[in-house]
């Protein structure tokens, strides 16, 4: 029986563990936290809970995929899944509004014409239809496949959206914020396109054109929320690694791999303790462990941003017709756009009682850096989140814009929670807080994630550090490709 050691119990690690199991592997996860789950975390106080990381579900296809392949229980006898609709509600700087229908193209494009004006639905809709045709492009190398090396790499380096010719040369690819404008040309429409990318992180000025992909899944596969938050989705993936024969060790932190004749032969712990293995998992960022840097290979332009999130305890019960997600528009520096997603999912096992409501607020936000003096996150700067003030000051501007939309929750405030990314640094290990985009094609390879497979034998790559990138559903992907390529051999390429 082959041995197996995972690095961390994140959601890509656990995923990786449960199938590798279920092939026969003696599994065994060393975990630096208390808890499983990674990001995926929640809070409770005072009868309220929260997620304190991803608060919604995107392409469950990958999960259901996971308790398929490994037990009999599917996914929805072991979590209540429910796609949210309508899937979002848009609010925007000049103060109109959209609710987008969850799953339903002619209802989308009835929406957007009758909030803002005949033949933006239309242009809405061809705009989807080419990202449809990027994503029938990209599926497979993007999620499918394993990314193995160069080669890889280098096929996914040309953009494949098919964006419309401008005069006779095009001298390279356009960015997301190009095709925004030139094909949309409503502002508010460019404003929505561009949420897409700002939500994961991204910088539409700077992120290749396929990432129109983005809007296109969330409205063809849905928007889903597990009830009793995504936390209660962990759970189920690490009882299934149980029920499976994984073992954990929670409080155990990895200091390095070893390796021996070219081949990775176990880890290190904190401690000095040595665990031999045939094959090594590393599912945290590798960084810290060998003192690399981001790039191209390991994230990116678009991987150092965080997240800031404000914990809302509010008195009075939810309003009927609340929105689950709202996404409020701000204007940014330089004519960019900001968005604070306001999650209000009304689940009765989030409150103390019907009198009571429980909201997040997520702002993407530069990553922490001690000492830092702080610069904008579309400038690729950093900031001291722990320095006097920064915090509540950001926290104060996020629910300041949602109450200028006309969200009423200050008003209504028992109390909050505000947790940045010095707090994701420090409990789960992620240089700065950082919170990974999912992988995109185009751009020379500059937005790929790192190799599932590593230029070290019997050592493998997972979660959001890893192809193919950041997000609950590509982290569950990482652990099926990684698991692929330890069962069936290198040259593997993905099921068939």
């Amino acid at each position: 029986m082959a041995r197996t050691v995972v690095i961390g119990a994140g959601m890509g690690a656990m995923a990786a563990a449960a199938r590798l199991a279920v092939a026969g592997h003696r599994v065994a996860v060393y975990e630096r936290a208390r808890t499983h789950g990674g990001a995926v975390r929640r809070l409770e106080r005072d009868g309220f809970g929260f997620d304190t990381g991803p608060g919604l579900l995107y392409l469950p296809a990958v999960w259901r995929d996971l308790f398929v392949k490994t037990g009999r229980e599917p996914l929805e006898e072991c979590v209540a899944l429910t796609e949210v609709d309508p899937a979002v509600r848009h609010v925007f700087a000049d103060g109109t509004s959209v609710r987008l229908p969850g799953g339903s193209r002619a209802g989308t494009v009835d929406a957007l014409d009758a909030a803002l004006g005949a033949g933006t639905g239309g242009r809405w809709s061809e705009l989807l239809g080419r990202g449809r045709r990027t994503w029938e492009t990209t599926r497979r190398p993007l999620l499918e496949e394993p990314l193995t090396g160069a080669g890889d790499r280098a096929g996914l380096g040309a953009d494949p959206y098919p964006a419309r010719r401008r005069g006779l040369l095009r001298r390279r690819a356009p960015f997301l914020s190009e095709v925004a404008r030139a094909e949309l040309c409503d502002p508010r429409l460019v404003a929505l396109l561009e949420s897409h990318a700002l939500a994961r992180g991204l910088d539409p000025r700077r992120t290749p054109a396929s990432a129109v992909v983005l809007p296109y899944l969330e409205q063809t596969f849905g928007t889903w929320y597990v009830g009793g938050g995504m936390r209660a989705l962990a759970d189920a993936v690490y009882e299934r690694c149980l029920a499976r024969g994984v073992e954990f060790r929670f409080g155990s932190a990895v200091s390095r791999v070893t390796v021996e004749g070219g081949r990775a032969a176990g880890v290190e712990l904190a401690d000095g303790t040595r665990v031999a293995a045939d094959t090594v998992v590393c599912g945290v960022d590798p960084r810290p462990m060998y003192g690399g840097r981001a790039g191209a290979a390991d994230g990116g332009p678009g991987y150092a941003t965080g997240r800031l999130t404000v914990l809302l305890a509010l008195r009075g019960a939810r309003p009927e017709g609340t929105a689950h997600r709202t996404v409020v528009h701000t204007g940014g520096p330089g004519g960019t756009t900001r968005t604070v997603t306001v999650l209000r999912p009304g689940d009765p096992a989030l409150v103390p009682d019907s009198e009571h409501e429980s909201a997040v607020l997520s702002v993407t936000v530069p990553p922490h850096r001690a000492g830092a003096a702080g610069a904008g996150a579309g400038d690729g700067g950093t900031v001291d989140w722990t320095a006097p003030g920064a915090a509540e000051r950001a926290a104060d501007e996020a629910l300041a814009a949602a109450d200028a939309a006309g969200l009423g929750l200050g008003g209504r405030l028992l109390w909050r929670e505000v947790r940045t990314p010095a707090d994701t640094e420090r409990e789960t290990g992620a240089p700065g807080g950082a919170v990974p985009a999912p992988a995109l094609a185009g751009a020379d390879g500059a937005f790929l994630r790192a190799a599932n497979s590593t230029g070290t034998a019997g050592l493998y790559r997972v979660g959001g550090s890893a192809h193919p990138g950041g997000g609950l559903a590509h982290a569950g992907m990482s652990g099926a490709l990684a698991a692929g390529l330890i069962v069936e051999g290198d040259d593997w390429r993905g099921s068939r």
